[in-house]
């Protein structure tokens, strides 16, 4: 199942620099396992968006809970299932 996963950040002029490299390392193993698919940041707010891979909405919230940026509370994911797009039906029918 693709998900779509969203940082928001818990507290706002915190200091990340002392997670950021184990941070990426984690993001760099997840990208290599599979789960992550890809991964950007927002123009807007600089916050991850990422593409995941993995069974279900749970086994997203699990792995990314596992990440140093989330175990020390400096932010969180919406986390938001996606299924495919079906309306090209509407192409189709009358």
């Amino acid at each position: 199942m693709k998900i779509l996963a969203i940082e928001r950040e818990l507290k706002e002029n915190s200091d990340f620099s002392p997670y950021l490299k184990e941070e990426a390392l984690a993001v760099w193993k997840n990208y290599l396992s599979g789960f992550i698919r890809e991964i950007y940041f927002s123009q807007e707010n600089h916050g991850a968006i990422i593409i995941l891979e993995c069974k279900d909405k749970k086994e997203a919230e699990k792995k990314l809970n596992q990440f140093p940026l989330v175990k020390n509370k400096l932010i969180i994911f919406d986390i938001i299932p996606l299924i495919p797009y079906n309306g090209w039906e509407r192409l189709f029918t009358e």
